[in-house]
């Protein structure tokens, strides 16, 4: 073997491979990955209506000892979790259920008893935690980089998080919302349901699955009767939970006792000027000026009745 002829050769060979290589990286690096729109105030048309009528069909009425409770569902972020929950409602499956776990500034639990037959005859649900995003999702901007995600925002009413970086987004754990329940398995959910009544557990965001928030009676969820829950704690017996008296679709309700709702409309101009005034907080109560910082669960979307006698 003649290797001064040789060695060159190879140089040449691995100097080719090298630039091939590189090249390919380089257009990896440059394909343009979908990136969701997001909304701001600029953006936004001053024409549109500050709210939204919310669907009947979308709606579901929980009804306690103490109160009437209207949840808003998300089949366009949980479809699979709507199906189950709206299906297992119209069949009457949570009337006489309780609320068994109701930990103060946390979650209110309920379903059927453990391992009843009403409770092992739900099949398991796949999680909806989180969903891919592309060029043509948006949502209004609340904030950028928070301690759980990359962007926070709203979209359809529902506080979300968005990290463009994965093309993924999801549901955000903020107070009122109403999330499947399940065990250590990640496709465990069945029919048990909780509803955050407190703070905002972030932590849990994209490890459950968030179908629905309360959009009215949040007052009537926060006087749920609290359970014993650690040890220590004064047991309070299983006669002394709250039950749930019915849950019925509002479709299905007779029209005369339906109760109908607006909400704020998050994707209106409206709504995007007032989270650009809330970040500068320039009004003169604050004569030091906080943080220019808006945590999307401390961003209030309004409801409000209308034409309705049955309250």
């Amino acid at each position: 073997m003649n290797i001064r002829t040789t060695f060159p050769t190879l140089v040449t060979i691995c100097s080719t491979l090298c630039l091939l290589l590189s090249a390919n990286i380089y257009a990896e690096q440059n394909i343009k990955k979908p990136i969701a729109k997001i909304i701001t105030a600029q953006d936004t048309n001053s024409n549109q209506s500050e709210w939204r009528t919310v669907k009947v069909e979308n709606m579901v009425l929980l009804t306690l000892p103490h109160g009437k409770v209207v949840i808003e569902l998300a089949p366009q972020f949980s479809p699979k979790h709507v199906e189950q929950f709206t299906r297992l409602t119209k069949a009457g499956h949570y009337n006489d259920n309780k609320f068994y776990r109701v930990i103060d500034g946390f979650v209110a639990q309920a379903g059927p008893v453990d391992g009843s037959k009403a409770d092992n005859s739900v099949a398991l649900l796949s999680l909806e935690g989180d969903w891919p995003t592309d060029d043509t999702f948006s949502f209004t901007l609340v904030q950028n980089k928070d301690l759980f995600a990359e962007k926070t925002g709203f979209k359809d009413g529902f506080a979300l998080a968005h990290n463009p970086s994965e093309n993924r987004a999801w549901l955000a754990h903020c107070p009122g919302i109403i999330a499947m329940a399940r065990g250590n398995e990640a496709d465990s959910g069945s029919s048990h349901f909780y509803i955050t009544n407190g703070q905002a557990p972030r932590y849990l965001d994209r490890i459950m699955s968030i179908f629905g928030r309360v959009i009215y009676g949040m007052n009537h969820v926060q006087s749920i009767t609290r359970t014993a829950v650690i040890e220590g704690d004064t047991e309070v017996s299983a006669a002394a939970h709250t039950p749930i008296l019915s849950m019925q679709m509002m479709a299905d309700v007779p029209k005369t006792e339906q109760i109908h709702l607006q909400v704020t409309n998050t994707e209106s101009h409206l709504f995007a000027t007032k989270l650009a005034d809330r970040v500068k907080r320039e009004n003169a109560f604050f004569f030091k000026k906080p943080p220019p910082v808006l945590d999307v669960c401390q961003t209030p979307v309004l409801s409000r009745l209308i034409n309705n006698k049955n309250i």
